[in-house]
């Protein structure tokens, strides 16, 4: 029985209806504010409930952010603006902190601080948290449920940077395979539709992405993607320049395009055709490294540790993927769509993929390294667990590819597919006699019907060409695994593209770390904060002590103590001590007697830490006349 592969069309609707369903799924689980920067500390902190208004706000994050005059809001109980709108920029050397100075005579409440930025990576954070002065109260300030980069906005621009990763892999991978594996491929008509198809794809996406820029990072608005302001402000960020230079490269790109497919292709001098796909080589090899440039200069590779290697790997990284899979989509529509593509050319692109694999494993520990970190990141943040989905993908790709490579050797030699092609060519020119003569009486008697009649030869001829070559069990076989590659590289582009716009797990679990309520160590120009449980053994003497001291590094600092209830409760309590003693350099035990500000908060400002190190806390908490009791912990103050 004749075996034969599904028809291309097919094919290639179930591809766009398996990547528009996994790209939803995808999409839709992913937070829309993920990306590499995270907010790590503030002041006031979260929760906190300060004596006194403070005079500004200040945010700390964990890589360098873009701030605009809107990015730090702080909202007042009836959620009236209470700063003054003028950002600070605080940062010094690693750290990245920004502020903005609060009105005078503010009222005690509870005030919001909503915050919006750009990450050193493109991607659009955002957030909300509350502290108090003099005492908590009820607000009515509502945030907007959507996180920056969500709704309708992010859905969309993320489907267009899953679209332009697709077209710069088919236009820069079907340019190499048509070079590098079949330079009879220039004029053939599929491929030349497969790459130009690439090159739209491509070059529309970048628009979409720059239209989409300014709601994107702002307002969330689709309308205003036609604002003219925010699109000149866009074009004045990083982004904004990647995606400009993304569309010049583009041009060129086109020029690459229009030779390939125009003087390449009609070159019949063996010389010059070389001398001319050298040129090309070379060309069009700068040419996709600028494209993959405009990503790594403006995404995760450009911010980070080792920012100069991580950029020139990143795109080779990328370059090696548009190699792999755009060479195999052209492949795959050659095998279907254009005449019978000779064994030589899917042996050298074997040798090509090879290479690619090679290239990508080696970039790929490299990147896995460098934004997971460690291995508890890698199973333990999103960014890890999506690492290893396409670690598993691109395996399951090797695997279909070494199965594609066995049907390759199993295709006949080049001669005989030559000879089999002739020999056909041959049978349809030696039509019956019947026919001949039928088509020259047409042609003595009527012109059009002898031209109707050649068509319909010409038409039997291609049918029975393509009944034959679809009848080849060995290249029936080759069009249904490259088929099956090329269904999991859609997966695996959607995965990457979802990774692209999805926090490391490094930075995660640093960000996690850094802002961690209770620890027993404090980092540079960050906050201590302890938790303390105690029980006196009277009536009403358990419970826990929540101790801040700000900055936490030596000079003047904040003491806020809390005393609560088991069940979270304030507690009042007669007295709190506190002593702080640096065994190591003998210094101490220094006492603070802090001031009762209301039921459970004691504060003492201006505590004295004379020098960094290894700080003991001892804190004295009596519940009644006869009952107290002495609890410490220690912590390193920079």
């Amino acid at each position: 029985m004749t075996t034969t592969a599904p028809r291309l069309g097919t094919a290639l609707a179930r591809l766009l209806i398996l990547a528009a369903a996994l790209l939803g799924t995808l999409l839709a689980g992913a937070a829309p504010a993920s990306a590499h920067a995270a907010l790590t500390g503030s002041d006031p902190k979260d929760g906190a409930v300060v004596a006194s208004a403070p005079k500004e706000v200040n945010l700390t994050f964990s890589e360098q952010v873009a701030m605009s005059a809107d990015s730090i809001r702080v909202l007042d109980p009836a959620g009236r603006r209470a700063d003054t709108g003028e950002i600070r920029d605080l940062c010094s050397g690693s750290v990245v902190r920004y502020g903005v100075g609060l009105r005078a005579g503010l009222p005690d409440g509870t005030y919001t601080v909503a915050w919006q930025t750009v990450s050193a990576d493109s991607h659009p954070i955002s957030g909300a948290f509350t502290f108090s002065i003099g005492a908590p109260s009820t607000t009515s300030v509502a945030l907007p449920d959507r996180s920056a980069g969500g709704g309708i906005v992010g859905t969309l621009y993320g489907i267009a940077r899953y679209v332009s990763y697709a077209g710069f892999a088919i236009l820069v991978g079907g340019g190499a395979f048509v070079l590098a594996c079949w330079p009879r491929g220039a004029s053939v008509r599929p491929v030349q539709q497969t790459v130009v198809r690439g090159w739209l794809t491509l070059t529309g996406a970048t628009l979409v992405m720059l239209l989409l820029r300014n709601p994107y990072t702002g307002s969330g608005e689709l309308s205003d993607a036609f604002d003219l302001a925010g699109l000149k402000a866009v074009l004045e960020t990083k982004t904004g320049a990647a995606l400009t230079s993304r569309l010049l490269l583009l041009g060129a790109a086109a020029l690459f395009v229009a030779v390939l497919f125009g003087a390449y292709a009609r070159r019949t001098d063996p010389k010059e055709k070389k001398d001319l796909a050298f040129g090309l080589g070379i060309g069009g090899t700068v040419v996709a490294a600028g494209i993959a440039g405009t990503w790594a200069l403006a995404e995760h590779a450009s911010t980070g540790i080792q920012p100069g290697v991580a950029m020139p790997v990143d795109i080779l990284h990328l370059l090696a993927v548009a190699a792999w899979l755009g060479g195999l989509t052209v492949l795959l529509v050659s095998l279907y769509r254009a005449p019978s593509v000779p064994r030589s050319a899917v042996e050298r692109f074997s040798k090509v993929a090879f290479g690619s694999v090679a290239v990508l494993v080696a970039t790929g520990i490299y990147q896995s390294w460098r934004q997971v970190g460690s291995w508890s990141a890698l199973t333990g943040t999103r960014y890890g667990q999506l690492l290893l989905v396409k670690i598993g993908l691109m395996c399951v790709l090797v695997g279909i590819a070494w199965i594609s490579r066995r049907w390759t050797r199993r295709l006949a030699d080049p001669a005989t597919a030559e000879e089999a092609v002739d020999a056909e060519e041959t049978k349809a020119e030696a039509a019956p006699e019947v026919a001949v003569e039928e088509t020259a009486d047409a042609a003595a008697v009527d012109p059009e019907r002898a031209a109707q009649l050649a068509r319909q030869q010409a038409a039997v001829a291609t049918a029975r060409r393509k009944r034959e070559r679809d009848a080849d069990p060995e290249r029936a076989g080759l069009r249904r695994s490259v088929l099956t590659e090329a269904a999991v590289a859609v997966v695996l582009l959607a995965v990457t593209t979802v990774l692209t716009s999805t926090e490391p797990g490094r930075t995660e679990e640093e960000a996690g770390t850094g802002t961690a309520a209770a620890g027993p160590a404090a980092v540079p120009d960050r906050p201590v904060d302890i938790r303390l449980p105690f029980d006196t053994g009277g009536v009403d003497g358990k419970g826990v002590v929540r101790l801040s001291l700000d900055p936490g590094r030596t000079g003047a600092n904040a003491l806020h103590i809390f005393v609560e209830r088991p069940n979270g409760k304030p507690l009042d309590v007669p007295e709190i001590k506190v002593a702080l003693t640096l065994e190591a350099k003998d210094v101490g035990p220094l006492p603070v007697a802090p001031d009762r500000i209301q039921t459970g908060h004691w504060s003492a400002s201006g505590v004295q830490i004379p020098m960094p190190g290894e700080w003991r806390i001892q804190v004295t908490v009596r519940t009644s006349e006869i009952d107290q009791t002495t609890i410490d912990k220690n912590v390193k103050i920079g």
